[in-house]
């Protein structure tokens, strides 16, 4: 069972070996709060939190 790891670099979550978004082997399984993201580009909270890309990320990690 694989668990959902957030990227140290991109704060994507993911399931897997590596960052779909950046490539990133760099991740923490340990992570505060979710945000979805389905239009980043008219999104207030992706573009506070630079975020290019939908998906779902973390919002804090350590």
């Amino acid at each position: 069972m694989t668990s959902r790891r957030a990227c140290k670099i991109c704060k994507r979550i993911y399931e897997g070996d590596k960052c779909p978004e950046c490539g990133s082997q760099e991740y923490n399984e340990e992570f505060k709060g979710r945000i979805m993201i389905f239009d980043s580009e008219k999104s207030e909270v992706a573009t506070k939190l630079k975020i290019k890309k939908p998906g779902l990320y973390a919002v804090k990690t350590k």
